[in-house]
């Protein structure tokens, strides 16, 4: 009898730790973003801020607000919108590298933000919003 209570208050014990563990782990919040026509549509949150800052800012130089217009109501960015015509610019930059990784690399599926990819926005912006001579073709 007195093993069986032993092993009761154990059980119960355990049952409570691993209720409260359950409660209390971080769910896996899935973000939904809009309007993207060359990303990936179920991209990682981490994966999207490492292509915006390793491949963008880093690669030409500039912050968000080069491509992503204001927020209607003034506070913020409104990454969904394509009122900036240079938004569409980066859209045909990154299939552009894309294919040509693709086509000259033999890259089965290149992806922006890959390690894989060969020619990235850097190869020719190295670190400007406009690459030597494009300059006047804004």
């Amino acid at each position: 009898m007195k093993i069986n209570k032993k092993l009761g208050v154990v059980v119960c014990i355990l049952t409570t730790v691993t209720l409260g563990v359950a409660a209390t782990s971080p769910k896996s919040a899935v973000t939904h973003y809009t309007n993207l026509k060359v990303l990936p549509k179920d991209i990682s949150s981490k994966n999207l801020q490492q292509i915006m800052v390793d491949d963008f800012q880093d690669g030409l130089g500039v912050t968000c607000s080069f491509c992503h217009a204001n927020a209607k109501d003034g506070h913020g960015l409104d990454f969904a919108s394509d009122a900036k015509p240079e938004k569409e610019i980066s859209r045909a930059m990154m299939r552009m590298t894309m294919g040509i990784n693709k086509k000259y690399f033999k890259l089965k599926h290149p992806l922006i933000g890959s390690e894989a990819l060969t020619v990235t926005c850097n190869t020719c912006h190295k670190g400007e919003a406009f690459p030597d001579g494009a300059e006047g073709q804004k």
